[in-house]
């Protein structure tokens, strides 16, 4: 047995000791030992604990591959998260003012991805167990919300149902307004017997919507989420923000960069998250690549009431990002890309020369090679607010404060 002492925390949520030396579970100044396979340490002992080291609110967190941080304090977390986002921006010879982090509570996560699978005599739905394949009950879990523990059960049952005892079946389970929206992917094609089965098991667990491989089964109630008091109905398995407080939270910061604006751009703008809320201030046009999205975000609009005008357009951001001549008629920006960034629309972005650009990001990696593209070309880093929605996770998302300081 070898002995190590822990300097850092990787980027999957490992300690990092001189080598490097990857050790799962351990936090930084703790003392470890253990044997090496490769780069890693395996039967490993906690020989020093640090102070930061808690013990895990979840009963499932040792065999759970859902969180990978539920070991250490908020405190050690929170300081952690923060120090990623500075240290992607230092590569880039870039600094900011940070915000106290935002965290979302325990139980509050609105939508989780279930694996089911048949078994020989009935079916298993959960999450995978740490570096797994194997599917593990997660019946006590205490990072979604507890109406989508209802959801374990239903999972079970589409699996009885339509899937395959050789592949697993995929079930997006969200909370809506009117109950839970359930979207399965990778089961059976469904013929007519199937579908009544799909249809009495939508009834008897009285799901708001149910969704069979990317067809709507049942819709027995409107799945509507509320941006703020507009109501929207997002197509089945959409882009949502992890949490309430979460998106709450990155709301509030995106309102703050823009208020005054007369008219805004929301650039990959989902279901409307941003753009519908902004309405009630200012001119919007929302631009995302999923068509179902858009027509939901147009929906929301139609329906709702007080709001300005929100123009909506489908279009491909990557590949076709608007061009500088497209922007020159608004005032500020929201930009919400995925994980890649928008390294080709930001080029764009900084060549319009918008007075304020709202950043949402959730990767301190694009989100730097991006802020940097923006800070050649004249606009500031005014400050950075770390939203932590995906609770002892790894996962970091964060909202920026861009502005024009030179002609």
């Amino acid at each position: 047995m070898q002995r190590f002492t822990i300097e850092r925390l990787g980027q999957q949520g490992d300690g990092i000791a001189p080598g490097p030396v990857f050790a799962p579970l351990a936090l930084p100044g703790e003392e470890v030992s253990g044997s090496l396979d490769g780069d890693r340490l395996v039967n490993m002992r906690i020989l020093t604990p640090s102070p930061g080291r808690v013990s895990p609110p979840c009963r499932h967190f040792k065999s759970c591959g859902g969180c990978q941080l539920q070991h250490a304090s908020d405190p050690l977390v929170a300081t952690w998260k923060v120090e990623m986002v500075k240290q992607a921006l230092r590569a880039h010879g870039l600094s900011a003012t940070f915000r106290p982090i935002v965290t979302s509570p325990p139980q509050s996560r609105r939508r989780a991805v279930f694996s089911a699978r048949r078994t020989k005599k009935s079916a298993l739905a959960g999450f995978h167990a740490r570096a797994s394949d194997q599917i593990i009950a997660t019946p006590d879990c205490k990072l979604i919300d507890p109406a989508l523990l209802a959801g374990l059960p239903v999972a079970e049952r589409l699996a009885m149902i339509g899937a395959s005892r050789r592949s697993e079946l995929n079930v997006t389970v969200t909370v809506s307004n009117n109950g839970l929206d359930v979207a399965a992917l990778g089961g059976l094609k469904a013929d007519g017997p199937m579908l009544v089965d799909l249809a009495h098991a939508a009834e008897e667990s009285d799901l708001a919507r149910l969704t069979w491989n990317d067809e709507v089964i049942v819709s027995r109630r409107p799945p509507t989420q509320s941006f703020e008091t507009i109501e929207v109905i997002p197509p089945p398995g959409a882009f949502l923000q992890a949490t309430r407080e979460g998106e709450s939270a990155l709301r509030d910061v995106v309102h703050e960069i823009v208020s005054g604006a007369k008219a805004i751009v929301d650039l990959f703008a989902g279901c409307g998250t941003f753009a519908l809320p902004l309405a009630t201030q200012a001119r919007v046009h929302a631009v995302e690549g999923s068509r179902d999205m858009v027509q939901a975000l147009d929906a929301g609009w139609r329906k709702a009431n007080n709001l300005k005008q929100v123009t909506s357009e489908t279009r491909d951001l990557f590949h076709n990002p608007l061009r500088a001549e497209d922007l020159s008629d608004f005032d500020a920006c929201v930009i919400d890309p995925p994980r890649a960034g928008a390294e080709a629309q930001t080029r764009e972005l900084a060549r319009a020369r918008l007075s304020q650009v709202a950043y949402v990001s959730c990767n301190p990696r694009s989100f730097a090679r991006d802020a940097a593209l923006l800070v050649a070309e004249g606009y500031t880093l005014d400050w950075v607010q770390v939203v932590d929605q995906f609770r002892w996770s790894t996962h970091i998302e964060l909202a920026a404060s861009f502005s024009l300081t030179s002609a």
